[in-house]
């Protein structure tokens, strides 16, 4: 008796769990040649904290409606809602046999009973699993790893849903004003209405199409989108390098599925040692046909079970070495995660500070078209110069135009990577 007063208790208490490698020390083993600087490489223009919110700071409701309806309607969020109810699932299964497991049993039917051995009665069995080495635990904590990892991929996934909803709008916007240039140019001068119809021909293969797509609609490229580009926001504050790792989804998510793989190794580790359950019961048995020769009713019973794996074919080394590989496989794919992360914040910066620059040159550019279609036009109407200087400068301005309206939306475009590659949400969270 004293015994198995011993064993519960082991039972209860178990052994204490390793801890999978911590944030710094894994990033140390994921990418030991990076050394992530105290700033970012580009220029930053505000200082401070990544913020959420991002979406609002277009002021635009017809693109927060859009992307609150792709957030409800798109089919793969709605996939990666339902890995993340299925992980939940798996969590709970991993886990329960940390807990005594009770059936029960019962057998009649006449003379014969059900079985025709004559047998009749009603059993409850219960047999509890001693987690001594944290095999079921390692299980479990792996499963919840698991879960982590589904959930941060599904915000992710609605944040990237919400970035590619606001670039598709900027472009949509785009083509709808650079059909008006083209259309104005076709307007202006007969002699160039080939370049115009050229210019004209947008297609049905625009960024409507896929808008629509997003929110889950048929692809008929007739989303309304505005009749002018949003304003540039203002700065945004970038944080710090170091922060990086820590804040976007899909890079803690990578790290999570490490832990995973961790937990993968000391479940196979710990399945080499032998399994100590409890079992304990109680039944009542009887018979028409012969005497049984235990006669009391019901009977109990308690004790103890071991199951210890000794000759398997390899097999529980194998499992070790192919969870060992799997941990390899996660880091390495952090590293990738990583590294895509810091060049993804790098490349947003650098493209809007270069869009920033070409924007005031182009800007430039289309007031001194302006003004000298305002020149040329004065020179023909005096007569001292001709309708083809007219048609040309009028063809420089739109060309300009154009130039200066595809920066503009790039501009935007960028700014939204930049929220994104951040790891900032789209919505203003409290």
């Amino acid at each position: 008796m004293r015994a198995f007063h011993w064993l519960f208790l082991l039972g209860i208490a178990g052994c204490a769990l390793k801890a999978p490698p911590a944030h710094d020390e894994l990033a140390q083993q994921a990418v030991p040649n990076l050394k992530v600087p105290p700033q970012w490489a580009e220029p930053v223009a505000a200082a401070g904290e990544v913020g959420n919110g991002w979406l609002g700071s277009f002021n635009d409701p017809q693109l927060e409606a859009l992307v609150r309806e792709a957030l409800e309607f798109n089919p793969d969020l709605r996939v990666a809602a339902a890995r993340v109810e299925q992980a939940a699932g798996y969590v709970k299964l991993a886990g329960a046999t940390l807990y005594p497991q009770v059936s029960a049993l019962a057998r009649g039917g006449g003379a014969l009973s059900g079985d025709s051995s004559g047998l009749q009665g009603a059993g409850i069995f219960a047999n509890w699993e001693l987690d001594l080495w944290g095999r079921v635990r390692s299980g479990r904590e792996a499963a919840r790893r698991q879960h982590a990892s589904a959930a941060l991929d599904a915000e992710y996934a609605r944040q990237s849903i919400a970035a590619l909803a606001a670039k598709s709008w900027f472009l949509a916007t785009e083509a709808r004003l650079q059909k008006a240039i083209a259309e104005e140019m076709a307007a202006s001068s007969e002699r160039s209405l080939g370049l115009a119809r050229d210019r004209l021909r947008v297609g049905r293969g625009d960024e409507s199409d896929v808008l629509e797509s997003l929110a889950g609609r048929y692809p008929a490229g007739a989303a309304e989108v505005p009749a002018q580009l949003a304003p540039m926001p203002g700065p945004v504050p970038v944080g710090m390098p170091s922060e990086l790792l820590e804040r976007r989804p899909d890079v803690v998510a990578a790290e999570r599925r490490v832990a995973v793989a961790f937990y993968g190794i000391e479940e196979a580790k710990a399945a080499r040692l032998p399994r100590i359950s409890l079992t304990a019961a109680v039944s009542s048995i009887s018979s028409e046909l012969f005497v049984l020769q235990q006669r009391d009713n019901p009977v109990w019973s308690a004790g103890a079970a071991i199951n210890l794996p000794i000759y398997l074919g390899g097999q529980l080394q194998s499992q070790i070495e192919i969870r060992t590989a799997e941990q390899k496989q996660a880091v390495a794919e952090y590293a990738r995660v990583g590294a895509r992360a810091f060049s993804e914040v790098e490349s947003a910066l650098s493209a809007g500070f270069a869009l920033e620059d070409r924007e005031a040159i182009l800007k430039e550019a289309v007031a001194d078209n302006s003004r000298a279609l305002e020149f040329t036009n004065v020179r023909y109407r005096v007569g001292v110069g001709d309708l083809r200087a007219v048609q040309q400068q009028s063809l420089a301005l739109s060309a300009a135009r154009t130039a200066l309206l595809r920066v503009q939306a790039e501009r935007l475009v960028q700014r939204v990577n930049l929220h994104l590659a951040l790891g900032g949400s789209f919505e203003a969270r409290q």
